[in-house]
């Protein structure tokens, strides 16, 4: 990876890093999404899921108890994030291989079709152009019946979810985050080739709402 590509930590600040996880359970609900969106993965004994923008790796590791039979992969460019993540596994006795590298990369660094791409709270920070990248790589990664599992802040559709994610925003940037706001990700989905393109659950909290989505590899994309 080149030293000059950018990437917006957690948080929004690399110094705030080791905060990441305290903050994320304080003011995100994260009981509540994180737990619903393992559900909706559904994780199987011989499935290979990919963990786009993994973090600290709190996605992984709920995926791998709940499946340990599964192969789990994370994604992430941070190394420091990934340091804390191999951490954690360790510590919890999991085995989950996790690769430094962009999301726009995953497919090619992962080298094999999987079954499940999933993501948590990344796509809201990256700028647009990522957006796109890293869903048609998620895409381009998947099997023909694979899926793709996003929890992230989607739509926010009430005055108070927009003044609340206006913290995250002052974080993370407003130029990124605002078409998530304003409900961009399901259109990225379909543009990426994907179908069936749902928003299962829309979770408010204390920084706004996240939105779970759920879609479908649509096979071979048409050629125009």
């Amino acid at each position: 990876m080149s030293a000059s590509e950018q990437f917006t930590p957690a948080l929004g600040h690399s110094a705030l890093t080791p905060l990441y996880d305290a903050a994320i359970a304080l003011m995100t609900r994260e009981g509540r999404w994180r737990s619903a969106l393992v559900r909706q993965i559904a994780p199987r004994a011989g499935e290979h899921i990919v963990d786009i923008g993994c973090g600290t790796g709190t996605l992984a590791l709920a995926i791998k108890r709940a499946a340990p039979g599964a192969r789990v992969i994370g994604v992430d460019p941070d190394a420091d994030v990934l340091e804390r993540a191999r951490a954690k596994a360790k510590r919890a006795g999991l085995d989950i291989k996790f690769i430094q590298g962009f999301a726009r990369d995953a497919a090619a660094l992962i080298g094999r079709p999987v079954d499940k791409a999933v993501s948590s709270l990344v796509f809201h920070q990256t700028p647009m152009a990522e957006k796109r990248a890293g869903l048609h790589a998620m895409h381009d990664m998947l099997t023909t019946n694979g899926e793709l599992h996003v929890a992230d802040y989607g739509l926010q559709r009430t005055a108070l979810m927009r003044v609340l994610f206006k913290q995250v925003q002052r974080l993370d940037g407003f130029e990124n985050t605002t078409p998530n706001a304003e409900g961009i990700l399901p259109e990225l989905m379909r543009d990426a080739g994907f179908n069936a393109v749902t928003e299962r659950q829309v979770i408010p909290t204390p920084t706004g709402s996240i939105s779970l989505y759920f879609a479908n590899h649509a096979g071979p994309k048409e050629q125009h």
